[in-house]
């Protein structure tokens, strides 16, 4: 089994594919974190970083058709512009540091996050500019060396009053052009090895059904109350994580 995994740890991730794999399908972000907070409980964290980028890419080749016109391409360029600085800079920083320190600053960075998503910061208007969308793009690629780029535009998303669609569209036209971008800089940092293509063949079937299942479940409701569900849940696995660091 991949990464030496026992039929436990196998099931439990088995159930957090199907879980985040869903929350993904339906509000558009949250994949990652889940299944990266949900790893670091059984194994090193950052072994699944490359396995939720070809998750995440796959995916959203899946939930791309009909989302198309309402991408926010402009947004998405600026966003790509940050990343591309931050990225390298945050791997160096991870990659770095011990297992147990990698799973404490994975476990703070997500809890904190779901702190800013459920404090319900709100702007008046939308940020429309490319200055201030570049800076969320660093900010993302920081947080996309251990794989998790998104909550934070989650979040600065979220603020503002963006339609849905746009808000889900642009997040998944953003997130495989990141993938792309990564997927190099993850291998040079050892980052991909047989067990992740391993791993990655294993959780497919399992994500794409429920990534469908959850679009599905989004075109019929409003998001707003799921995705509150989703980070609340996101908030107790990063706290087990964290203690699990700390004890």
């Amino acid at each position: 089994m991949p990464y030496d995994l026992g039929p436990g740890a196998l099931a439990w991730l088995a159930v957090a594919c199907l879980v985040a794999g869903f929350v993904r399908g339906y509000s558009g972000f949250g994949f990652s974190a889940l299944l990266i907070a949900a790893s670091s409980l059984v194994t090193n964290p950052l072994n699944f970083v490359a396995v939720v980028v070809i998750l995440e890419t796959t995916m959203s080749l899946q939930a791309a058709k009909g989302a198309g016109p309402n991408v926010d391409w402009k947004r998405v360029v600026w966003l790509l512009g940050g990343a591309a600085l931050g990225l390298p800079l945050g791997l160096w920083v991870l990659t770095g540091v011990s297992e147990n320190t990698a799973r404490a600053v994975i476990s703070g960075y997500v809890l904190v996050m779901c702190m800013v998503l459920l404090a319900g910061w709100r702007l008046s208007s939308e940020v429309r500019g490319g200055p201030p969308n570049g800076v969320a793009g660093v900010i993302s690629g920081l947080a996309n060396a251990p794989g998790m780029g998104g909550l934070p535009l989650a979040a600065f998303f979220a603020a503002q009053p963006m339609p849905a669609a746009v808000f889900r569209a642009t997040l998944i036209a953003y997130f495989p052009l990141l993938d792309l971008y990564s997927a190099p800089l993850y291998w040079l940092a050892g980052l991909v090895t047989w067990d992740t293509l391993w791993a990655a063949l294993l959780a497919l079937p399992v994500t794409l059904f429920a990534n469908w299942l959850g679009g599905r479940h989004f075109f019929g409701t409003d998001p707003q109350d799921f995705r509150r569900f989703a980070i609340i849940l996101l908030a107790g696995l990063a706290a087990l994580g964290l203690g699990k660091a700390l004890i």
